[in-house]
C-alpha cells in the first residue's frame, strides 16, 4: 500500500461500475499481485483464487458478498473499512432490483451467470479472429498479354521489315521454359506450405528444451505461442513472435523426463498451460490457467522429432486420451489458430516446437 495515501472510499460510488472502479483502485492501493492476495487470503482463512479476483474486476456487475469480504480483507482494510465495502455492496444491490438493467440482482449473485465472460470472449474472439483478405487490388485484372520482341508480326502489325521467323519461335520457347520452370517451383512451396504448415523459411536449428525463460516457436514459421491479451479463456494461439504476446513463458523440470510450461500473464499472474478435464476430450483446448488443477494435465514430455532432429513434440502425460500431441489446428499458416490436443501424426505437421531462450 502507498504510505500516506488512504483506502479508497466505496462510499463514494453510485452505481455498480463505480463500485467495481474502486475495488480496482483499492487492488492499486494495496501493491499486491494476484498471487500475493490469494496467499493474503489464505492466511486469514480465506479462499481467494487468483483467477477469481481478476474476473471479479473485469466483470460489469457486484461481486459476491463473501468474494468482496475476503478481497477486502486480503488487501489490508480494517475490520471498520470492511463494514463500509459491505454496506454499500448491499445498497447497490437493492437499488439495483428497480434500476433499469438486470446487472444488479437483489442478492448480488447474479454476477455469475447469463450475460458474463462466455458470451464476450465469444465475441471478442470472433471480431479478432477475422483474417485480412492477402488478395491483391480487387480491380486488377490480368492485363493485356505482354507483347515479346519478335512476337508482334502478323496482319496489320506494321509496315516494318518482319524479323526471323526461326529467331522469333525460339525466344518464345524460351519464354515458354522459363514460365514453366516458375510454375514448378510455385508448386513445390505450395507442396511445402501445405506439407509443413509454412510458406519455405529457411531452416532453423532447433533448440532443446533447457528449464528457464524461453519463447515457444512453431517450428519452421514465424508464430510463437501465447493468448489474446484481454481475454480469459487462456486459450493458446499462434502468433507473430514478432508481437511479443502474452503471457511469457518457463520450463520447469518436474523429474521423470516430464516437464512442466508455466506461464506468467501480466494481468491474470502466473499459471500453467494444461489439457483440462484430464484430456479425456480428444480435441480438448491447449491453454492457459492456474497451476496445480487435479482435473487438468500439466505435464508433458518434449519429444525430439526426426534425424536430425527437425522440432521437438509437446505430448501430453497420463492423458486420458493416449497418443495426443499438442497440434495447431485449423489454418497453420494464419495468424492465431488456435492449439488443441490431437492425435500425433506420423509427419507431425503441426506439432513441432522449438524453445527458443530468452535473455
Amino acid at each position: 500500500m502507498t504510505p500516506g495515501e488512504h483506502a479508497p472510499d466505496p462510499r463514494e460510488a453510485r452505481s455498480a461500475a463505480e463500485f467495481l472502479a474502486c475495488l480496482q483502485a483499492l487492488k492499486d492501493w494495496s501493491g499486491l499481485t494476484y498471487r500475493e492476495l490469494s496467499a493474503h487470503a489464505e492466511a486469514r482463512g480465506d479462499v481467494l483464487p487468483r483467477s477469481t479476483v481478476a474476473n471479479m474486476l473485469s466483470r460489469p456487475t457486484l461481486p459476491r458478498e463473501e468474494l468482496l469480504t475476503a478481497f477486502v480483507r486480503a488487501c489490508g482494510v480494517a475490520p471498520g473499512g470492511l463494514a463500509d465495502w459491505q454496506t454499500v455492496r448491499k445498497e447497490l444491490a437493492v437499488r439495483g432490483v428497480h434500476g433499469p438493467g438486470p446487472t444488479e440482482a437483489a442478492d448480488g449473485d447474479t454476477g455469475e451467470g447469463a450475460g458474463g465472460d462466455g458470451a464476450e470472449d465469444a465475441v471478442e474472439d470472433r471480431a479478432q479472429d477475422a483474417a485480412e483478405d492477402p488478395g491483391g487490388d480487387p480491380g486488377e485484372g490480368p492485363g493485356p498479354a505482354p507483347v515479346w520482341p519478335g512476337a508482334a508480326e502478323g496482319p496489320g502489325a506494321g509496315a516494318g521489315p518482319a524479323r526471323p521467323g526461326p529467331r522469333s519461335r525460339i525466344r518464345r520457347g524460351l519464354v515458354a521454359a522459363v514460365a514453366l520452370t516458375g510454375l514448378v517451383l510455385a508448386g513445390v512451396s505450395v507442396v511445402a506450405f501445405l506439407k509443413d504448415g509454412h510458406a519455405g523459411h529457411p531452416p532453423r536449428t532447433p533448440t532443446a528444451p533447457a528449464a528457464g525463460d524461453v519463447r515457444i516457436r512453431v517450428t519452421g514459421t514465424e508464430f510463437c505461442l501465447g493468448e489474446r491479451r484481454g481475454t480469459r479463456t487462456g486459450q493458446i494461439h499462434q502468433l507473430p513472435c514478432a508481437a511479443e504476446g502474452v503471457p511469457r513463458y518457463a520450463l520447469a523440470e518436474v523429474g521423470g523426463g516430464r516437464w512442466r510450461i508455466v506461464s506468467d500473464h501480466p494481468d491474470l499472474g502466473p499459471g500453467c498451460s494444461g489439457i483440462p478435464s484430464g484430456g479425456r476430450i480428444p480435441d480438448a483446448a491447449y491453454e492457459d490457467s492456474e497451476c496445480g488443477d487435479p482435473t487438468r494435465v500439466e505435464s508433458f514430455a518434449l519429444e525430439a522429432y526426426g534425424t536430425p532432429v527437425e522440432g521437438y513434440r509437446i505430448v501430453p502425460v497420463d492423458s486420458a486420451t493416449p497418443g495426443s500431441c499438442v497440434t495447431v489446428v485449423g489454418d497453420r499458416s494464419a495468424a492465431w489458430a488456435r492449439l488443441a490436443q490431437a492425435p500425433c501424426a506420423p509427419d507431425a505437421a503441426g506439432q513441432l516446437f522449438d524453445f527458443d531462450r530468452r535473455d
